[in-house]
């Protein structure tokens, strides 16, 4: 069974294309994480800094990156970059 990506993953990830985006990000601590909740049920995790947006869609497992005019620059799959995790069975 494949599980979802930790949080701490995807995070690596987002600061990492935001640098090659052009974006300066001293620390973790400088990069705005929030997360959606949507009738109960955890849905999305957007991330902001310096004019640059990133969007985690929990459900189809993608990270879509945007400027700050909100044109999308970049989509990564969660599922085929990150290296899924496996329970034993």
């Amino acid at each position: 069974m494949t599980m979802a990506p930790e949080p701490h993953d995807v995070r690596r990830l987002v600061i990492q294309i935001f640098a090659e985006l052009g974006a300066a990000l001293p620390t973790l601590f400088d990069l705005e994480e929030t997360v959606l909740v949507d009738d109960g049920k955890y849905a999305a995790r957007s991330y902001r800094v310096e004019g640059y947006m990133a969007m985690w869609l929990l459900e189809v497992g993608i990270v879509q990156f945007y400027d700050a005019e909100g044109n999308m620059l970049a989509t990564v799959n969660l599922l085929k970059e990150l290296e899924p995790l496996k329970m034993a069975a």
